[in-house]
Order: C-alpha cells, then sequence, then structure tokens
C-alpha cells in the first residue's frame, strides 16, 4: 500500500449508537462519507443506529485510492456491517453510486440483511469499461460533484486513477452476474438526469433482483449526487417509510 496519508477533514468514518435496527451507508467511488452525512443524521435522529465507513483509499489522496482495489471497499463496507452486527437484531444497506453497486453487493452476499436502498447504484457503465481497457493515462478528471443544487459541492478527488476504474468495472461486473442472488425488500432511487451513472443501470437492477417486494422511485430535480442534492429530503422520508414498513410486517 502507499504511504499513510491523512483523512481530509469531513471525510472520516461516522458511527450513531441507536436502538437495535442498524443502517449500513456507503459512500461512492472517490467521495467521501461527506455526501452521505445528512442520511446518516436523519437515521440517527429517529434513534436507528447508523454506521457509515469510509472506503479503504478515500477521503485522503487520490494516489491512495489507486493502490486499492475493490477487494478493499467490499471488506471496508464487511467491516461497517460487522459493527452494526454486533449492535443490532435488523441491518438495512443503503449507497450511493459505487456505495449503491456495494449494497447491492451486500444483500447477494449476506441474506439476513432485511432491506436495501441503492441509489444512482452503478453496474454498467461502459464509458468506464472503454477508459478501463487502454490504460496508457494514469489519472483522468475528476467525477465527483455532478449537483443541480447551486453553491453545493460534493468532496471528491480532483483526479482519477486509471487503476481504480479498471477496479470499480471489476466490481460491477461481479455484483451485475449476481443480481438474481438479491431477494430482500429493494426500495431503488434513481436521478432522471445523471451525467456519471446511466439512469438505465437502475432499470436493470430493479428488472434482475429477485425481491418479491422492489419499488423504482424517479429523481426529478437532482443529478448524480442525489444524495446532496435537491432530493435529498425525499430519499430520507421515503427510506424511513420504506424502513417502518418492513419493521412493522
Amino acid at each position: 500500500m502507499s504511504k499513510n496519508y491523512m483523512i481530509l477533514p469531513d471525510a472520516s468514518p461516522l458511527f450513531f449508537e441507536g436502538n437495535r435496527i442498524g443502517i449500513l451507508v456507503s459512500h461512492g467511488f472517490t467521495g467521501t462519507t461527506q455526501s452521505m452525512k445528512p442520511l446518516g443524521e436523519a437515521y440517527a435522529e429517529k434513534g436507528y443506529t447508523v454506521c457509515v465507513p469510509r472506503l479503504l483509499g478515500h477521503g485522503t489522496h487520490y494516489l491512495d485510492m489507486e493502490a486499492s482495489t475493490y477487494r478493499d471497499w467490499v471488506k471496508s463496507i464487511e467491516e461497517g456491517y460487522h459493527w452494526l452486527k454486533e449492535r443490532c437484531d435488523i441491518i438495512f444497506v443503503t449507497g450511493l453510486s459505487m456505495g449503491g453497486t456495494l449494497t447491492l453487493y451486500m444483500a447477494e452476499t449476506y441474506p439476513d440483511i432485511k432491506g436495501i436502498i441503492p441509489i444512482n447504484a452503478a453496474i454498467d457503465i461502459p464509458m468506464m469499461a472503454d477508459v478501463a481497457a487502454q490504460s496508457e493515462v494514469r489519472f483522468l478528471d475528476a467525477i465527483g460533484s455532478d449537483i443541480k443544487k447551486p453553491n453545493v459541492k460534493e468532496l471528491a478527488y480532483e483526479k482519477t486513477p486509471t487503476k481504480s476504474i479498471q477496479q470499480i468495472v471489476q466490481l460491477m461486473k461481479v455484483v451485475k452476474e449476481d443480481l438474481s442472488k438479491v431477494t430482500c425488500p429493494t426500495l431503488i432511487f434513481v436521478s432522471k438526469e445523471d451525467h456519471v451513472v446511466p439512469p438505465d443501470n437502475s432499470q436493470l437492477i430493479f428488472e434482475h433482483i429477485s425481491s418479491k417486494e422492489k419499488e423504482l422511485i424517479e429523481l426529478k430535480n437532482s443529478y448524480h449526487v442525489a444524495t446532496l442534492d435537491n432530493d435529498q429530503q425525499i430519499i430520507i422520508e421515503n427510506t424511513l417509510q420504506f424502513i417502518n414498513r418492513i419493521i412493522e410486517k
């Protein structure tokens, strides 16, 4: 691994101890916990136990990310899951972008997960696959901060390592192949206009998971980082309703 980089301000993992219902919250590719903090805080305010891990190689320096693999990101989210398992009887998982990919991975791998909420989840980005295939360039431009709301900025890397793109492409492939293993109740959020992940990814997820209870909600007033955008409250409110509905059954 690369040298030890300092964690950026606002990029540290977040932990909120509450009741016996846990919510695991994952940020996305090149992003940080800053993009998910409003959701984590809103769920914690309702009494839930919430964990927002910092994915390895994120929230430090893009050279740190370059040295990490998708298995490291999976391990980071699994560590958050195990932290919740020690404290909770029921666990839900939600995530943005690659965090949504990891959310699906968790549902495929841990059948005890009670429900998932992927937000603009990535499983098939042809442009990324093309970039991964031709890796003459070491770094590409930033992909963060695709936000419609004025004066809101996502804390994300200013460069994207090509090696990291190769890793997310592998992760998407693994998760896409196993979508039928997702059987838990699923609430999918998709931005109508997204300049990072094609919105049809969410439709693909909706069609290929095996969940009997599934719903897709379109976000009409947000771009990719919907958790910091105009539809943030729609995500929070619908997620809380979804969780309440599952728990009360």
